[in-house]
């Protein structure tokens, strides 16, 4: 059956048209649904009658947390085109492959990363390139939206048309483009609405990336589709993020974040008096919580409601409640209302209860593949289950735990960060014989990346040589924090590097 899609903005602005839709907080500014509605049109007529963006063109951002990036998303929506939020982290080199993969015909960025912006263009030939302040203040883009009166309304689209784009590092070292389309974002505002308690006057604080999925969908867009108010923060810092948490101006009922923002308001000297007692859902994802920080936010009469979602789920796979937060510690939840799951052996076959096996999912919030990869695509889905790498096990109550990732990912400060790109980065430095790059534990940051090193014979290397090598080449929070030089690295009889006793050898060095 063919789902058309509907205008989210459109029927707010007509239902609830003086609402306040969207705050900037480093500008200050406030959009009703009428106001974001016009201007989201607005934009769209500009992006398509002046730089020429039609239905499935590519539209790049590279922009800090701002109301801007919500625009461009929903002005994409109207066109049918397809947002391509970039990671502002990333060098010029890893953006370049991105955008020469998507190809799209514009690049809209933040003023701050200008020169990273018209560097990207350069190299691969995106024909317009358009700037913002992300305030409001003279700059093509809000040129752009001002030069056209007429809003463009919603283009014919279905459910199984793309949305945005989404790179994901994969273990071969090359980002893939995960496909989310306007199905996959629906399924999931009514995967976490419900559980989650978002409703028209749902207020959320968003802290984390808009180019992430965790960013634009936990919980941003889900409370935009149910006419809430969002209030969007330009970069984390636990002390203002704690205040606005309390201040009764704002009255924020939702909040996500990965543990380390919640680790980093608890250390506060204001955390026990603040009240906290407007807040309904503090969700938390994107990498494992230690049970003392449950306890501490429990203490605080605020359970913190955990999940497991990936970017090719849109991003919802399991929820939990706030209230089992603690009577199942360590649990990722249950599955979400309209999705399927499954733990199953190496031959695809289902285990029983309390076993461990890969978790596979299906549902109409999962990606149609990535783009431009049908060979990743095929390794990744089998007759509709998403094969998600991680082992996990359910207990006889039906709540799933996230064992281990069966893959060598690993997640530092919210990032996911795999080994493989790491390395082949590693491996262009000369003195370089051997390396393995391994996820190991950290207080602050989750995980950190720890590159395990064998020299060639009289080759000399420092760990601050190397790790300035990886800046160079890397994002930040790729660069491995940890540098350890060995005589061999241990292998399997195939020759296979075993990580699994690197990590080991290393957690308690």
């Amino acid at each position: 059956m063919t789902i058309k899609v509907y205008d989210w903005l459109a029927h707010h602005a007509m239902f609830r048209g003086e609402h306040t839709a969207l705050i900037d907080l480093a500008s200050d500014r406030r959009f009703t649904y009428i106001e974001t509605n016009e201007r989201t049109g607005r934009l769209a007529t500009w992006l398509s009658r002046d730089l020429g963006v039609q239905k499935g063109d590519r539209v790049a951002v590279l922009a800090p947390n701002t109301t801007d990036v919500v625009e461009v998303q929903f002005a994409c929506a109207k066109l049918g085109a397809v947002m391509v939020p970039l990671n502002w982290r990333l060098t010029v080199s890893e953006l370049g492959f991105i955008t020469s993969d998507s190809t799209p015909k514009v690049i809209v960025h933040g003023s701050e990363f200008a020169d990273t912006a018209r560097a990207v263009a350069e190299k691969v030939g995106i024909p317009h390139v358009v700037e913002t302040t992300c305030d409001g203040g003279d700059s093509p883009y809000e040129r752009g939206i001002a030069s056209h009166t007429e809003p463009t309304p919603m283009t014919d689209l279905t459910h199984d048309d793309l949305w945005t784009i989404m790179y994901t590092s994969g273990t071969t070292g090359l980002p893939k483009g995960a496909m989310i389309t306007h199905g996959m974002t629906f399924w999931n505002t009514v995967n976490l609405g419900s559980p989650h308690r978002i409703t028209p006057d749902s207020v959320q604080l968003t802290v984390l990336p808009l180019f992430h999925t965790g960013g634009l969908n936990c919980y941003t867009n889900p409370v935009l589709h149910a006419g809430g108010t969002v209030l969007i923060m330009r970069t984390f810092d636990p002390m203002t993020g704690l205040k606005l948490l309390g201040d009764p101006e704002y009255g924020i009922t939702h909040f996500f974040g990965v543990p380390a923002n919640y680790q980093f308001m608890a250390q506060l000297d204001e955390f026990p008096d603040t009240d906290l007692s407007k807040v309904q859902v503090a969700g938390v994802g994107g990498a494992p919580v230690p049970v003392s920080l449950l306890e501490t936010w429990a203490a605080r009469g605020l359970g913190l409601a955990q999940g497991f979602g990936m970017t090719e789920t849109s991003p919802t796979v399991l929820v939990l409640d706030a209230g089992d937060a603690m009577t199942r510690p360590g649990s990722a939840g249950k599955p979400a209302l309209h999705n399927q799951v499954r733990i199953v052996d190496e031959n695809g076959n289902d285990l029983p209860v309390g076993e461990i096996g890969e978790l596979w999912c299906k549902g109409p919030n999962i990606t149609p593949g990535y783009w431009n990869r049908p060979e990743a695509t095929e390794a990744a889905i089998r007759d509709g289950w998403l094969n998600t790498g991680d082992a996990s096990r359910c207990d006889e109550d039906g709540f799933y735990f996230i064992v281990d990732r069966t893959k060598d990912m690993y997640i530092s400060g919210g990032e996911n960060v795999y080994p493989a790109e790491v390395e082949n980065v590693i491996y262009r430095l000369d003195q370089i014989a051997e390396a393995a790059v391994i996820g190991l534990p950290d207080d602050k940051w989750g995980e950190i990346g720890c590159a395990v090193i064998v020299l060639k014979k009289g080759a000399e290397l420092s760990p601050d040589a190397l790790t300035a090598y990886c800046r160079e080449h890397l994002a930040t929070f790729k660069v491995p924090r940890r540098v350890e030089f060995v005589q061999t690295l241990p292998r399997n009889a195939t020759g296979k590097v075993l990580k699994r006793t690197l990590r080991d050898d290393f957690a308690t060095a």
